[in-house]
């Protein structure tokens, strides 16, 4: 037998979720989610974030605005990956535009140029053809754009 699932008050599921969102910054569809997997009723749902958004407890501007800063200077994505990263946590598009807009056009070439001098150095392959197609393949996981990453592997990779 299963033991009985865990239920909480209104209060109770009040107080866990403020800790969870002063924990770390988080979208309102990991909330929700956090909500259904603590088995609240729907109207509860709703209660709960309705009071984490008045007391700025949840903020989806400020949330897509720290995670776009967290992952490009930490993990080095690009603004495809960014983007597509935060419609998949249901970020809405207006909030994304603002997030990605953060970051200046200066130090997002300058980060990149960096990368692929780097990353040009590390691959490690005598054919021109593997190299420069590991070198794209690598660039475009991460997220960056195609125009781009094409361009510097013809300019870097002769």
């Amino acid at each position: 037998m299963q033991p009985p699932k865990k239920t909480y008050t209104l209060q109770e599921a009040i107080k866990k979720l403020e800790h969870y969102c002063a924990y770390q910054e988080r979208s309102h569809q990991e909330v929700r989610q956090k909500l259904m997997d603590m088995h609240m009723i729907p109207e509860a749902i709703d209660v709960i974030t309705i009071h984490l958004l008045e007391h700025n407890f949840l903020n989806e501007e400020r949330f897509a605005k720290t995670y776009v800063s967290g992952k490009f200077h930490i993990k080095k994505w690009g603004k495809s990956r960014l983007t597509y990263q935060l419609k998949q946590k249901g970020v809405s598009k207006c909030n994304i535009n603002l997030a990605i807009s953060v970051i200046s056009d200066e130090h997002y070439t300058d980060v990149f140029n960096d990368l692929t001098e780097k990353k040009v150095l590390q691959i490690k392959e005598s054919n021109k053809l593997k190299k420069k197609k590991k070198f794209v393949d690598y660039f475009l996981r991460l997220g960056w754009e195609s125009h781009l990453v094409y361009d510097k592997a013809n300019e870097l990779i002769k």
